[in-house]
């Protein structure tokens, strides 16, 4: 029988394997956020920890609030007992459904004293940042499911010069949204008055081609997943681009 040894030198033992750690609470239909914040934040030193909540397709008001009760939970079982520096909660339209202020307190429920970060609060932090007060939006929704984030919007005082939906009901397809399409209908819902356009829903594919959407608009543009890895990015610290896109050159947060 092999012998086996037990060193007598042992290991040091680093803090955390990485400068900076942020949970993801994803969908368990998503596609899209853990490859768009691996891309985005990993690079800067920003280590992201996943854990999945259950979510049944079609995408409607009801079925996005039916996530509340399992956001707490979700959140605790990302790296339990250790700190983190933010939490992503990975759905735009939830995020309005449920109502921002209720989506942080769950997620903060099962990581006290931990910012919470949604697609929502980066997005309105990148629009303040950017100066913007009447904006273009774009969502795979159907008119339903997009009604609340308009009203959203107009809560907050930002106007909306055009608002276009794809009326899409099944997340998996909206995350199968060609980019080169999707940079064709981003640039056809821009209005050229507009300050910026934001292209909705964690599940498309708009972060990496922000520059491109920017291009063919003619306006500033932001994205879900793209915004919140700028907020999360700036409360880690991390002051450089993550990105291409004029929200990834302001370096501080409103």
């Amino acid at each position: 029988m092999t012998e086996i040894r037990i060193s007598e030198r042992q290991p040091r033992l680093d803090p955390r394997p990485v400068a900076h750690r942020v949970g993801l609470v994803a969908l368990s239909t998503d596609h899209t956020s853990e490859v768009d914040y691996a891309r985005m934040l990993c690079p800067a030193g920003i280590g992201v920890y996943v854990n999945r909540i259950p979510f049944a397709n079609p995408v409607t008001p009801e079925t996005l609030r039916a996530m509340e009760g399992d956001l707490a939970e979700g959140a605790a079982l990302i790296l339990p007992g250790e700190d983190l520096d933010a939490v992503i909660y990975g759905c735009t339209s939830a995020s309005v459904c449920i109502g921002d202020a209720a989506v942080r307190a769950q997620v903060a429920l099962g990581k006290p004293g931990c910012p919470v970060v949604t697609p929502i609060s980066g997005t309105l932090a990148g629009l303040r940042a950017m100066g913007a007060r009447r904006i273009s939006v774009l969502t795979p929704y159907t008119v339903e499911t997009s009604r609340p984030m308009a009203a959203m919007f107009e809560a907050e005082g930002i106007a909306i010069d055009r608002f276009t939906c794809l009326n899409m009901e099944d997340d998996r397809e909206m995350a199968r949204i060609a980019p080169d399409d999707l940079v064709t209908l981003a640039s056809d819902a821009a209005f050229a008055g507009s300050d910026a356009l934001f292209v909705s829903c964690t599940a498309v594919r708009a972060a990496g081609v922000i520059d491109r959407i920017e291009a063919a608009a003619g306006l500033p543009a932001l994205s879900s997943n793209y915004a919140a890895a700028w907020q999360v990015a700036r409360l880690c610290g991390v002051t450089g681009p993550l990105a291409a896109g004029h929200l990834m050159t302001l370096a501080a947060l409103p």
